[in-house]
């Protein structure tokens, strides 16, 4: 899952020559700046946010509701850190400079809906749900999905008196055959937690189905054993808590990471300098390479922030990426630039290998990866779920959870709901072979690559 305040020193956005001007504090000392004070709603995204001189207020709306964010957090999604004034009566907002940004408009108050005492009822939650995947699901038109026509139907299952038990199954049907894992619902029915998380990789699903009651703990297993004694021959380094496993296998550096942050227990999960350290000692055993494969076919994803830091280490020279831009908003898009790191780098040929599991910032690494020349995509296909996961808390202490970006490619073409399409093919986790198949497939890539094959 990709968080929404994104750390980060190498993001260059595509916006108006205003964007050259400063960002300023929400607050300082304590007090939110003066030109700040009153009421916003952002630009896709479902937000509402009433400054008051001492803070920042966050409400969600969508389809003309709207409730007070239940989250304890002052920010909880990391949106009130900066700001700028972009033209009369517009700002943006940001969890600090280098982060997504956020365009906001003025509103003369304080929608009535947002104080509003009426009760939220079961179908009122139902048609709060769907009016917000209505409006910021990216692509519904092109997956087919008819909104309006789901929101009938869930409606006419669900009443202000329902219980709990038929809010469930009403939301469940809401987002039947959605194949999206930045999709989730959460919720207590009869005090049992309930979670729906549609979206499983076609190679997760197989492990769970080989293992039920394992929770992928003996497949991981044979997935870090193959990669240390098989790919690395006993001489692996695990590193940055154990999301890192690198090494040389002969004449050949090997590079995986498992997740986009949580580097360090000790450090917030965007940290990069714990990255940074492991990464530098990496770099720098990899000189004189005759390759490197960056496997990232496990990565469950993280944060962009350390895509790019990552991605920075195997370009010379600044590449434009992708952009992004919220879903509905009319807003430009925003750029993202891959810049060579400050560290040691390795700007030979690298191959990088992706599958159905890769997933979220594991993706747009991967984006990243492949705007670089040296680079070359082997593996499978990716899930396609680049967006930002956008969690949205329900009245009811339920919540819910769906991305709301449009990603695009450097030449305009839609990237949500497709996956990154190798350069060339290759089964990484054989549906034959679950636990051994990862390293047979990285030794015969190591070989393939040896003999000027790939």
């Amino acid at each position: 899952m990709k968080a929404l305040s994104l750390a980060a020193a190498v993001l260059a956005f595509a916006v108006p020559a205003s964007a050259e001007s400063p960002f300023w504090p929400v607050q300082s000392k304590g007090a939110v700046a003066s030109e700040l004070r009153g009421v916003w709603k952002s630009r896709g995204y479902g937000w509402i946010v009433e400054f008051g001189p001492d803070g920042g207020k966050l409400f969600q709306t969508a389809g003309g509701a709207c409730y007070a964010d239940p989250r304890r957090e002052p920010d909880p999604d990391g949106i009130m850190g900066v700001w700028r004034a972009e033209g009369q009566g517009t700002i943006t907002l940001a969890g600090d400079p280098a982060s997504t940004r956020y365009l906001f408009d003025r509103l003369p108050s304080l929608p009535a809906a947002c104080a509003s005492t009426a009760p939220w009822t079961p179908d009122r939650i139902t048609a709060l749900v769907a009016d917000t995947f209505a409006e910021v699901y990216p692509r519904s038109a092109e997956r087919g999905l008819d909104w309006k026509a789901r929101r009938a139907a869930a409606l006419a299952k669900v009443g202000p008196q329902a219980n709990d038990a038929q809010l469930w199954a009403a939301l469940s049907e809401l987002l039947a055959g959605l194949d999206d894992p930045h999709v989730e619902l959460h919720g207590l029915v009869a005090g049992d937690q309930r979670d729906l998380e549609p979206g499983v990789a076609p190679t997760l699903a197989r492990v769970h189905a080989a293992d039920p009651d394992g929770s992928e703990k003996a497949w991981l297993q044979a997935y870090r054993d193959g990669i240390l004694t098989r790919v690395l021959a006993g001489k692996g380094r695990q590193a940055a808590n154990n999301r890192i496993f690198w090494g040389r296998a002969e004449d050949i550096g090997y590079l995986n990471v498992v997740t986009m942050g949580a580097f360090a227990r000790n450090a917030a999960p965007d940290d990069p300098r714990p990255l940074d350290a492991a990464l530098d000692e990496a770099m720098t055993a990899f000189a004189g390479a005759k390759a490197v494969v960056v496997d990232v076919s496990n990565n469950r994803g993280g944060y962009d922030a350390i895509s790019r830091a990552i991605a920075g280490r195997f370009t010379d020279q600044p590449r434009a990426a992708y952009s992004k831009v919220a879903v509905g908003a009319k807003a430009p898009l925003q750029a993202v630039t891959v810049e060579p790191a400050n560290g040691p780098r390795f700007t030979g040929p690298v191959y990088l290998v992706t599958s159905d599991i890769t997933v979220s910032a594991g993706e747009t690494f991967g984006l990243m990866m492949k705007a670089l020349p040296n680079v070359k995509q082997v593996g499978g296909a990716t899930r396609g779920a680049y967006s930002d996961q956008l969690p949205k808390p329900l009245p009811n202490g339920w919540a819910f959870a769906l991305p709301a970006e449009l990603y695009k490619a450097p030449d305009g073409r839609d990237l949500e709901g497709r996956g990154l399409t190798p350069d060339a093919p290759m089964e990484v986790f054989p549906p034959d072979d679950l636990f051994a198949g990862h390293a047979k497939a990285i030794e015969a890539l190591l070989s393939e690559i040896r003999r000027g094959a790939r």
